[in-house]
C-alpha cells in the first residue's frame, strides 16, 4: 500500500502540465503551480481553485486533461469578483478583463507607447528611462554605463617591473 502511493508520486513528479502555454512541474502543488503563470497572482491562484472546488494542496501531476482543460477555460472567461481582475477598465473597450501570458506583456507595451505617443508625464518618465512613479532620483535609480568624474584608472605595469 505504502509503495503504491509513493510510485503515484513519482508519476506525479515527473509529469509536466501545461496549462496555458507554461509548463508546470507535476510536483508542484496546485496553488503555487497556477500563480507560475505570467498573469496569475495568488488571490486569482486561489479563486480558481474554490470556484473549480479542487484542492490547492493537490499536485499538479494529479491533474487529468479534462481539469487542465476546465482550468485553462475558467482563466480565459473567470466569473470572479471585480476587485481581482488585472484589468478591471480598459482603455479600448472600458470593460473588466483578465489578461495572462504574452496577452499580457503586449498590452502593458502598449500602454506604455500610448503614453509616449501623447506625451504624458508618465510617457515621458518611460522614454527617458527614469522612474515613473514618484520614487527619488538623488541616490537610485543611476545607470553606471561610464566611470564617473575623478576614478583613475588601472595603469598596467610593464612585465620587467614590480
Amino acid at each position: 500500500m505504502v509503495q503504491e502511493q509513493k510510485t503515484e508520486e513519482e508519476k506525479y513528479k515527473e509529469r509536466i502540465v501545461r496549462i496555458l502555454d507554461e509548463d508546470i512541474e507535476g510536483a508542484m502543488r496546485i496553488y503555487a503551480g497556477l500563480a507560475k503563470i505570467k498573469g496569475i497572482s495568488w488571490s486569482m491562484a486561489n479563486a480558481i481553485c474554490k470556484k473549480l472546488k479542487i484542492d490547492k494542496n493537490r499536485k499538479v501531476g494529479s491533474l487529468t486533461d479534462a481539469e487542465v482543460k476546465k482550468i485553462s477555460n475558467f482563466i480565459k472567461n473567470p466569473e470572479i469578483p471585480s476587485f481581482i481582475f488585472n484589468r478591471r477598465f480598459d482603455f479600448e473597450t472600458g470593460k473588466q478583463r483578465y489578461l495572462t501570458g504574452t496577452d499580457l506583456e503586449l498590452q502593458k507595451e502598449f500602454d506604455i507607447k500610448r503614453l509616449k505617443k501623447i506625451k504624458s508625464y508618465r510617457g515621458i518618465r518611460h522614454s527617458a528611462g527614469l522612474p515613473v512613479r514618484g520614487q527619488r532620483t538623488k541616490s537610485h535609480f543611476r545607470k553606471n554605463k561610464k566611470k564617473g568624474a575623478g576614478i583613475k584608472r588601472k595603469v598596467k605595469k610593464p612585465e620587467g617591473e614590480k
